[in-house]
């Protein structure tokens, strides 16, 4: 009989906590999971999932924007965000119930509370028991960073976004990452009148700088407002509901609501890591080594809280190799390298490996091979939006070392094109593959 009440305890379940549990179960582990909110995490039910399906809702805006080049007409049509709203948080509840069964199936024990760390091999439920554990995996994930500011208690985050009573028809979004940039576009179609404020002069940090040039100049040509080098100083709630927003100059702007993008950050606080001695840097992300584990020798971490790479599928790539190495005598590390990214923005951009500026800070001498072309989609549109592939090469080895672009549909192009630039191929070998025509992808091919 073990001495343990399970052999691994996972706090947190979402993507990574759920795959470890997973994995670890079929290795012939008895596994236990405690999850405060819901099952799933941020990503299927407060993030990606939700937030693309939105992102789809407000795609088919804009397509019914143009429908008459289409060769439809369409009388009366009018838009229902709680219609939206709960489709996609029905949907929401329909994955979480899948995830459930998941663990079911693998007969993983479920505790519906939050769990702390009593111990080096003891976690302590919100109901008060003790639960004992051969190993704990925290998988808590990351939660919003809200900044402090007078009135910062009005704003939302990411987090209530999806179940707003009612659409803004004025929305300022704060912040310059993947976050506020996605709601920016998604709001700006549904019809709101969107202001982007961003402390600095730049967005989206870890993008090609000329592709995120191309978004920002979609973007306030489909009626984004960008404010840089600007930041709150205090909002104030108005009689009428609405919010007065002080940027620090004479003209507070009057809005609807608030939303708080500025990044996520470790969701270690109460957590009771200091009753195992597990070490954390000073952003309050736990500390790993390669294999995933603490320095508590039987406690481990994966996922946001970790703050390595903030990514649903690092995740669960973290959790799959932390079950095979601790209970399927398999020990397996995670590849960070030329980890693919997109921003699902309208038009969304997608990039992989080294941009422009970084391939020439390692390499020196880099060939850039690109692409500017109008979308045959596009000419639906009545906006003459173009899109942009760029292909960053080696120069003495013409070896690829980044690939990213902008334009309808780059994401589900970017990923297999990750595949080349994983595998180390060269331009040449682009170069070598027929065209598809009539394609946008075929432009990766006749890259010039």
């Amino acid at each position: 009989m073990s001495d343990f009440d399970y052999d691994l305890f996972v706090m947190g379940a979402g993507s990574g906590g759920v795959r470890a549990a997973r994995i670890s179960a079929s290795h012939g582990a008895k596994v236990a999971v405690a999850e405060e909110h819901r099952v799933g995490g941020t990503c299927v039910i407060r993030g990606c999932v939700p937030k693309k399906m939105l992102v789809y809702g407000s795609m088919f805006a804009e397509e019914l924007g143009h429908a008459e080049n289409y060769g439809w007409d369409i009388e009366g049509k009018s838009f229902d965000w709680k219609r939206l709203r709960d489709f996609v948080n029905n949907d929401v509840d329909r994955l979480e119930g899948l995830y459930e069964k998941t663990l079911q199936s693998h007969e993983v024990d479920l505790f519906a509370e939050r769990a702390s760390i009593a111990g080096p091999n003891t976690v302590k439920l919100a109901s008060g028991r003790e639960v004992t554990a051969k190993k704990i995996l925290i998988a808590v994930g990351a939660w919003p960073a809200m900044p402090d500011f007078p009135g910062v208690e009005h704003c939302i985050s990411s987090n209530e976004v999806f179940h707003l009573e009612e659409k803004p028809n004025c929305l300022m979004v704060v912040g310059g990452g993947y976050i506020a940039m996605e709601f920016a576009g998604i709001f700006n179609a549904l019809g709101s009148e969107v202001t982007v404020v961003n402390r600095t002069d730049r967005i989206l940090r870890s993008y090609d700088e000329q592709i995120v040039d191309r978004m920002l100049h979609i973007a306030m040509g489909r009626g984004i407002n960008f404010k840089m080098h600007s930041k709150i100083a205090k909002v104030e709630k108005t009689d009428d509901g609405c919010l007065l927003v002080d940027l620090g100059d004479s003209n507070p702007l009057r809005v609807n609501q608030v939303l708080i993008a500025t990044g996520r950050k470790p969701k270690t606080d109460g957590l009771g890591l200091e009753n195992a001695g597990v070490a954390m840097d000073e952003k309050g992300a736990i500390k790993v080594d390669e294999y995933n584990r603490t320095s508590c020798q039987s406690i481990y971490a994966v996922g946001d809280v970790t703050d390595r790479v903030q990514l649903t599928p690092v995740a669960i790539r973290e959790g799959h190799a932390f079950a095979d190495t601790v209970f399927g005598n398999n020990p397996r590390t995670v590849d960070y390298d030329h980890i693919p990214s997109a921003v699902f923005t309208q038009p969304p951009l997608a990039g992989v490996g080294l941009t422009e500026r970084d391939a020439k800070n390692q390499y020196g001498n880099v060939k850039v091979y690109s692409s500017d072309f109008r979308p045959m989609k596009n000419m639906f549109n009545p906006h003459a939006e173009r899109g942009h592939y760029k292909m960053i090469v080696d120069e003495a080895s013409e070896k690829i070392l980044g690939i990213h672009m902008i334009g309808p549909e780059s994401p589900e192009i970017l990923q297999v094109a990750a595949v080349a630039v994983k595998a180390g191929l060269t331009k040449q070998a682009f170069d070598d593959t027929m065209a598809l025509h009539p394609s946008m992808a075929e432009e990766l091919v006749l890259l010039k």
